[in-house]
Protein backbone atom coordinates (compact mmCIF):
# COMPACT_ATOMS: atom_id res chain seq x y z
CA UNK A 1 0.00 0.00 0.00
CA UNK A 2 1.64 3.54 -1.09
CA UNK A 3 1.08 6.60 1.11
CA UNK A 4 0.03 10.15 -0.22
CA UNK A 5 -0.32 12.97 1.58
CA UNK A 6 -4.07 13.83 1.43
CA UNK A 7 -5.71 17.84 1.30
CA UNK A 8 -8.86 19.56 1.33
CA UNK A 9 -9.46 21.98 -1.37
CA UNK A 10 -13.49 22.29 -1.38
CA UNK A 11 -16.29 22.77 1.13
CA UNK A 12 -20.25 22.87 0.75
CA UNK A 13 -22.83 23.78 3.67
CA UNK A 14 -26.11 22.99 3.29
CA UNK A 15 -28.05 24.29 6.68
CA UNK A 16 -30.69 26.12 7.30
CA UNK A 17 -29.78 29.36 8.88
CA UNK A 18 -25.97 29.38 8.22
CA UNK A 19 -24.74 30.82 4.91
CA UNK A 20 -21.06 29.64 4.54
CA UNK A 21 -18.65 27.78 6.25
CA UNK A 22 -17.22 30.70 8.43
CA UNK A 23 -21.16 31.50 9.83
CA UNK A 24 -20.09 28.02 12.03
CA UNK A 25 -17.24 29.94 13.60
CA UNK A 26 -19.53 31.81 15.34
CA UNK A 27 -21.35 31.14 18.82
CA UNK A 28 -24.53 33.47 18.11
CA UNK A 29 -27.38 31.16 18.36
CA UNK A 30 -28.69 29.60 15.01
CA UNK A 31 -32.83 29.56 15.90
CA UNK A 32 -34.81 26.52 14.18
CA UNK A 33 -36.25 27.36 11.46
CA UNK A 34 -35.12 31.27 11.29
CA UNK A 35 -32.73 32.39 8.47
CA UNK A 36 -32.08 31.15 5.14
CA UNK A 37 -32.93 27.53 4.10
CA UNK A 38 -31.23 25.65 1.63
CA UNK A 39 -32.59 25.53 -2.01
CA UNK A 40 -33.60 21.75 -2.30
CA UNK A 41 -35.06 22.43 -5.89
CA UNK A 42 -34.33 21.06 -9.29
CA UNK A 43 -35.26 18.20 -11.39
CA UNK A 44 -32.43 16.13 -9.99
CA UNK A 45 -34.01 16.59 -6.29
CA UNK A 46 -37.30 14.82 -7.35
CA UNK A 47 -38.79 11.76 -5.38
CA UNK A 48 -35.97 11.78 -3.37
CA UNK A 49 -35.82 11.97 0.60
CA UNK A 50 -34.90 15.08 2.73
CA UNK A 51 -31.27 14.06 3.75
CA UNK A 52 -30.20 12.71 0.12
CA UNK A 53 -31.66 16.70 -0.46
CA UNK A 54 -29.57 18.57 1.69
CA UNK A 55 -26.56 15.98 0.79
CA UNK A 56 -26.82 16.70 -2.84
CA UNK A 57 -27.02 20.48 -2.82
CA UNK A 58 -23.63 20.51 -0.29
CA UNK A 59 -21.94 18.07 -2.46
CA UNK A 60 -23.12 20.90 -5.35
CA UNK A 61 -21.18 23.48 -3.59
CA UNK A 62 -17.72 21.50 -2.58
CA UNK A 63 -17.05 20.91 -6.08
CA UNK A 64 -17.90 24.27 -7.47
CA UNK A 65 -15.78 25.67 -4.58
CA UNK A 66 -12.59 23.06 -5.43
CA UNK A 67 -13.70 23.71 -8.88
CA UNK A 68 -14.18 20.04 -9.87
CA UNK A 69 -17.78 20.30 -10.84
CA UNK A 70 -18.34 17.51 -12.73
CA UNK A 71 -21.07 16.73 -15.16
CA UNK A 72 -22.35 13.21 -15.39
CA UNK A 73 -23.40 13.70 -18.93
CA UNK A 74 -20.00 14.09 -19.98
CA UNK A 75 -18.12 10.91 -18.70
CA UNK A 76 -18.18 8.73 -15.47
CA UNK A 77 -14.90 9.53 -12.77
CA UNK A 78 -13.88 6.55 -11.59
CA UNK A 79 -10.70 8.13 -9.32
CA UNK A 80 -13.20 10.14 -7.39
CA UNK A 81 -14.91 8.27 -4.11
CA UNK A 82 -17.83 9.14 -2.33
CA UNK A 83 -18.04 8.47 1.19
CA UNK A 84 -21.14 9.48 3.52
CA UNK A 85 -22.37 9.56 7.18
CA UNK A 86 -25.33 9.08 8.14
CA UNK A 87 -27.11 7.91 10.80
CA UNK A 88 -30.65 8.58 10.15
CA UNK A 89 -30.62 9.95 6.84
CA UNK A 90 -33.50 7.45 5.48
CA UNK A 91 -35.00 6.44 8.54
CA UNK A 92 -38.50 8.54 7.33
CA UNK A 93 -38.52 6.22 4.43
CA UNK A 94 -38.05 3.20 5.99
CA UNK A 95 -40.59 4.32 8.38
CA UNK A 96 -43.11 5.14 5.60
CA UNK A 97 -42.38 1.76 4.77
CA UNK A 98 -42.76 -0.58 6.85
CA UNK A 99 -45.53 1.03 8.37
CA UNK A 100 -47.29 0.79 4.90
CA UNK A 101 -46.81 -2.86 5.67
CA UNK A 102 -48.25 -3.14 8.42
CA UNK A 103 -51.13 -1.31 7.36
CA UNK A 104 -51.62 -3.00 3.96
CA UNK A 105 -48.94 -6.12 3.55
CA UNK A 106 -46.55 -5.92 1.24
CA UNK A 107 -48.25 -5.84 -1.53
CA UNK A 108 -48.71 -2.21 -1.05
CA UNK A 109 -45.25 -1.55 -1.82
CA UNK A 110 -44.19 -0.21 -4.97
CA UNK A 111 -40.46 -1.47 -6.08
CA UNK A 112 -39.54 2.03 -7.34
CA UNK A 113 -39.40 3.02 -3.65
CA UNK A 114 -37.45 0.32 -2.31
CA UNK A 115 -33.99 2.13 -3.27
CA UNK A 116 -34.65 4.87 -0.88
CA UNK A 117 -34.74 1.99 2.01
CA UNK A 118 -31.34 1.27 1.50
CA UNK A 119 -28.73 2.99 4.01
CA UNK A 120 -26.64 3.72 0.71
CA UNK A 121 -29.39 5.26 -0.41
CA UNK A 122 -27.75 8.71 -0.08
CA UNK A 123 -24.19 8.02 -1.64
CA UNK A 124 -25.17 6.85 -4.95
CA UNK A 125 -27.70 9.80 -5.62
CA UNK A 126 -24.43 11.66 -5.11
CA UNK A 127 -22.74 9.28 -7.15
CA UNK A 128 -25.48 8.50 -10.17
CA UNK A 129 -25.61 12.66 -10.53
CA UNK A 130 -22.12 13.37 -10.68
CA UNK A 131 -20.88 10.12 -12.87
CA UNK A 132 -18.63 9.36 -9.33
CA UNK A 133 -17.77 5.47 -10.43
CA UNK A 134 -15.28 5.56 -7.78
CA UNK A 135 -15.24 3.79 -4.53
CA UNK A 136 -18.77 4.01 -3.11
CA UNK A 137 -19.55 4.10 0.96
CA UNK A 138 -21.70 4.98 3.56
CA UNK A 139 -20.77 4.89 7.31
CA UNK A 140 -22.84 5.04 10.22
CA UNK A 141 -21.06 4.34 13.22
CA UNK A 142 -22.33 6.56 15.75
CA UNK A 143 -21.44 10.22 16.83
CA UNK A 144 -17.71 9.06 15.48
CA UNK A 145 -19.08 8.76 12.18
CA UNK A 146 -17.94 11.79 10.79
CA UNK A 147 -15.04 11.75 11.19
CA UNK A 148 -14.30 7.95 10.22
CA UNK A 149 -15.99 8.87 7.13
CA UNK A 150 -12.86 11.68 6.68
CA UNK A 151 -10.82 8.51 7.56
CA UNK A 152 -11.96 6.14 4.88
CA UNK A 153 -11.48 8.91 2.51
CA UNK A 154 -7.88 9.95 3.03
CA UNK A 155 -7.31 5.86 3.70
CA UNK A 156 -9.13 5.34 -0.19
CA UNK A 157 -6.72 8.21 -1.50
CA UNK A 158 -3.91 7.05 0.54
CA UNK A 159 -3.65 3.54 -0.55
CA UNK A 160 -3.99 4.76 -4.40
CA UNK A 161 -7.67 3.41 -4.72
CA UNK A 162 -9.02 7.06 -5.56
CA UNK A 163 -7.19 10.03 -6.60
CA UNK A 164 -10.33 11.88 -5.11
CA UNK A 165 -13.25 11.99 -2.81
CA UNK A 166 -16.28 13.68 -1.52
CA UNK A 167 -17.02 13.31 1.93
CA UNK A 168 -20.57 14.04 3.29
CA UNK A 169 -21.97 13.99 6.35
CA UNK A 170 -26.05 14.82 6.43
CA UNK A 171 -28.91 14.55 9.21
CA UNK A 172 -32.13 15.28 8.43
CA UNK A 173 -34.72 16.75 10.94
CA UNK A 174 -37.74 14.66 9.96
CA UNK A 175 -40.96 13.40 12.16
CA UNK A 176 -39.29 10.00 12.14
CA UNK A 177 -36.07 11.55 13.82
CA UNK A 178 -37.69 14.22 16.58
CA UNK A 179 -40.11 10.71 17.48
CA UNK A 180 -36.61 8.95 17.92
CA UNK A 181 -34.61 11.97 20.39
CA UNK A 182 -38.05 12.71 21.93
CA UNK A 183 -39.72 16.01 22.42
CA UNK A 184 -37.63 19.40 23.50
CA UNK A 185 -34.32 17.78 21.70
CA UNK A 186 -33.47 19.74 18.86
CA UNK A 187 -32.04 18.06 15.90
CA UNK A 188 -29.62 19.35 12.77
CA UNK A 189 -31.72 20.01 9.42
CA UNK A 190 -28.65 19.59 6.96
CA UNK A 191 -25.46 18.62 5.16
CA UNK A 192 -21.61 19.45 4.91
CA UNK A 193 -19.39 18.24 2.29
CA UNK A 194 -15.83 18.53 1.41
CA UNK A 195 -13.52 17.02 -1.39
CA UNK A 196 -10.52 15.64 -0.53
CA UNK A 197 -7.53 15.23 -3.37
CA UNK A 198 -3.92 13.67 -3.06
CA UNK A 199 -1.55 16.21 -2.51
CA UNK A 200 -0.33 15.78 -6.20
CA UNK A 201 -4.02 15.36 -7.95
CA UNK A 202 -4.59 18.95 -6.67
CA UNK A 203 -0.93 20.00 -7.70
CA UNK A 204 -1.45 18.68 -10.98
CA UNK A 205 -5.01 20.76 -11.57
CA UNK A 206 -3.60 23.87 -9.90
CA UNK A 207 -6.08 23.56 -7.12
CA UNK A 208 -5.90 25.64 -4.18
CA UNK A 209 -5.43 23.71 -1.07
CA UNK A 210 -7.71 24.70 1.90
CA UNK A 211 -6.27 21.79 4.61
CA UNK A 212 -4.41 19.24 5.27
CA UNK A 213 -5.54 16.18 7.04
CA UNK A 214 -3.08 15.28 9.53
CA UNK A 215 -3.51 11.85 12.21
CA UNK A 216 -6.49 9.94 13.47
CA UNK A 217 -6.81 7.36 15.73
CA UNK A 218 -9.14 6.30 18.36
CA UNK A 219 -8.87 6.49 22.28
CA UNK A 220 -10.26 5.36 25.62
CA UNK A 221 -11.59 8.64 26.15
CA UNK A 222 -11.09 12.41 25.97
CA UNK A 223 -8.43 12.46 28.62
CA UNK A 224 -5.68 11.03 26.09
CA UNK A 225 -6.45 13.82 23.46
CA UNK A 226 -6.26 16.37 25.92
CA UNK A 227 -2.86 14.69 26.96
CA UNK A 228 -1.45 15.50 23.44
CA UNK A 229 -3.03 18.78 22.91
CA UNK A 230 -1.11 19.60 26.44
CA UNK A 231 2.33 18.13 24.89
CA UNK A 232 1.50 19.01 21.26
CA UNK A 233 5.01 20.80 19.52
CA UNK A 234 2.23 23.18 18.22
CA UNK A 235 -0.91 23.36 20.27
CA UNK A 236 -3.74 24.33 18.15
CA UNK A 237 -6.11 27.17 18.85
CA UNK A 238 -9.27 25.46 18.51
CA UNK A 239 -10.25 22.12 19.38
CA UNK A 240 -13.79 20.52 17.94
CA UNK A 241 -15.60 18.78 20.34
CA UNK A 242 -18.63 18.50 22.87
CA UNK A 243 -17.96 21.16 25.71
CA UNK A 244 -19.43 19.01 28.53
CA UNK A 245 -16.19 16.19 27.49
CA UNK A 246 -13.28 18.80 27.62
CA UNK A 247 -11.79 20.29 30.65
CA UNK A 248 -11.07 24.05 31.14
CA UNK A 249 -8.02 24.57 29.05
CA UNK A 250 -5.58 27.24 31.08
CA UNK A 251 -3.77 28.94 27.49
CA UNK A 252 -5.86 30.30 24.61
CA UNK A 253 -7.11 26.80 22.88
CA UNK A 254 -10.70 27.93 22.30
CA UNK A 255 -13.40 24.83 22.50
CA UNK A 256 -16.45 25.03 20.10
CA UNK A 257 -19.40 22.45 20.11
CA UNK A 258 -21.10 23.01 17.11
CA UNK A 259 -23.83 20.82 18.96
CA UNK A 260 -25.03 23.46 21.56
CA UNK A 261 -26.05 25.91 18.33
CA UNK A 262 -27.13 23.23 15.56
CA UNK A 263 -28.37 20.72 18.19
CA UNK A 264 -27.46 17.02 17.50
CA UNK A 265 -25.26 16.16 14.80
CA UNK A 266 -25.22 12.62 14.74
CA UNK A 267 -23.36 11.28 11.69
CA UNK A 268 -22.76 15.08 10.16
CA UNK A 269 -20.53 16.22 13.12
CA UNK A 270 -17.19 15.25 11.97
CA UNK A 271 -17.58 16.69 8.55
CA UNK A 272 -18.88 19.74 10.30
CA UNK A 273 -15.92 20.26 12.24
CA UNK A 274 -13.40 19.58 9.00
CA UNK A 275 -15.73 22.79 7.52
CA UNK A 276 -15.36 24.95 10.35
CA UNK A 277 -11.74 23.94 10.33
CA UNK A 278 -11.32 25.26 6.75
CA UNK A 279 -12.72 28.79 7.83
CA UNK A 280 -10.50 28.79 10.63
CA UNK A 281 -7.49 28.39 8.05
CA UNK A 282 -9.27 30.80 5.43
CA UNK A 283 -9.46 33.79 8.27
CA UNK A 284 -5.21 33.81 8.95
CA UNK A 285 -4.78 31.67 11.34
CA UNK A 286 -2.11 28.54 10.83
CA UNK A 287 -2.34 26.80 14.28
CA UNK A 288 -3.90 23.34 13.85
CA UNK A 289 -7.40 22.17 14.53
CA UNK A 290 -8.00 19.23 16.37
CA UNK A 291 -11.93 17.52 15.83
CA UNK A 292 -12.84 14.78 18.56
CA UNK A 293 -16.27 12.82 18.24
CA UNK A 294 -17.56 10.05 19.75
CA UNK A 295 -18.99 9.17 23.33
CA UNK A 296 -19.62 12.18 25.55
CA UNK A 297 -19.19 9.78 29.27
CA UNK A 298 -15.95 8.04 28.74
CA UNK A 299 -16.13 5.65 25.99
CA UNK A 300 -14.08 5.30 22.68
CA UNK A 301 -13.71 8.88 21.00
CA UNK A 302 -12.08 9.69 17.79
CA UNK A 303 -9.78 12.77 16.87
CA UNK A 304 -8.60 13.99 13.79
CA UNK A 305 -5.98 16.55 13.46
CA UNK A 306 -6.20 19.48 10.43
CA UNK A 307 -3.53 21.53 9.74
CA UNK A 308 -3.15 24.61 7.31
CA UNK A 309 -1.35 24.68 4.23
CA UNK A 310 2.47 24.20 4.22
CA UNK A 311 1.87 24.75 8.39
CA UNK A 312 4.25 22.54 10.96
CA UNK A 313 2.11 19.05 12.42
CA UNK A 314 1.08 18.96 15.76
CA UNK A 315 1.27 15.41 16.54
CA UNK A 316 4.57 13.41 15.13
CA UNK A 317 3.96 10.89 12.72
CA UNK A 318 3.73 7.22 14.51
CA UNK A 319 3.11 9.06 17.77
CA UNK A 320 0.74 6.76 19.72
CA UNK A 321 -1.95 8.47 21.53
CA UNK A 322 -4.72 6.19 21.91
CA UNK A 323 -5.50 2.73 20.77
CA UNK A 324 -5.23 2.47 17.46
CA UNK A 325 -3.55 5.22 15.01
CA UNK A 326 -4.08 6.12 11.48
CA UNK A 327 -1.03 7.43 9.79
CA UNK A 328 -2.16 9.63 6.89
CA UNK A 329 0.59 12.01 6.14
CA UNK A 330 3.78 10.80 4.04
CA UNK A 331 7.03 12.67 5.16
Amino acid sequence: MTSRAVVVTGVGLAVTGLQTAADLLSTDPVEPGAGPAPDLTGRHMRHKDRASRLALRAVEQALADASLAIDSTDRADTTTATVVSSNFGNLDSVCEFTDRIAEQSTAALSPLGLPHVSSNAIAGWIAIRHGLRGPNITLCSGRASGLDALLWAATLIGAGRADAAVVVGVEPDTGPVRSLFGPGRRVLDGAAAVVLESEAHAANRQAIVRALVGGGYHSDGVDQVVAAIRTAARPPRLWLTPADVSPEFGSPIRVLDLTRRLGECSGALGVLQCVVAVAQFDGGDRNPVYATCGDQHGGEVMTLHLRAPHAAASVPVGRSVGNREFDLEQR
